[in-house]
């Protein structure tokens, strides 16, 4: 017997309804109406800014002299470029990049900010020119970060 808070097992809920999400006229899932345009008008802007990106290689490519053949692996090369490093210096950099922003200060300020936490200018420099890091600079990163010393350790050297 079912007590009265146990919730059916059949049940209708007609305020909430989904519409079909299709990809070259085939069904490749469901959504909400509004979260279903938006992920549509997304999917599509993507595809045009693909198409965008090839062809403004391929015209690259013939104004360099090469074969406009090329231009895919031209865009994976940007792509892979255009990507937010993972781990190494690169990710660390970025992170900086994203304090800086986040604390909205200028590059000089920022600079003397790092300084403040005994990470020197020419530090920063050497950093953000991609030289490696040395262990000495972790706790300076970490308290600029702020991020633990584990966390910077495990960007810089992309263990997680």
């Amino acid at each position: 017997m079912a007590l009265p808070n146990d919730p059916l097992p059949w049940q209708l809920n007609p305020d909430k309804s989904y519409c079909p999400i299709m990809h070259q006229g085939k069904v490749v899932g469901f959504g909400r109406p509004r979260f279903a345009n938006r992920v549509v008008n997304l999917l599509n802007e993507e595809e045009k800014l693909l198409k965008a990106m090839k062809l403004a290689c391929r015209d690259l490519l013939t104004r360099m002299g090469r074969s406009p053949d090329d231009a895919e692996e031209l865009m994976a090369e940007y792509l892979a470029r255009a990507t937010r490093p993972k781990s190494g210096v690169g990710a660390i950099v970025v992170l900086l990049l994203d304090r800086q922003a986040e604390l909205d200060i200028s590059a000089d300020e920022f600079a003397k900010f790092c300084d403040s936490y005994k990470l020197s200018r020419s530090e920063l420099s050497d950093i953000y020119a991609g030289k490696e890091l040395n262990n000495t600079q972790l706790g300076s990163l970490s308290r600029i970060l702020g991020r633990s010393i584990d966390d910077v350790l495990e960007i810089w050297h992309g263990t997680s």
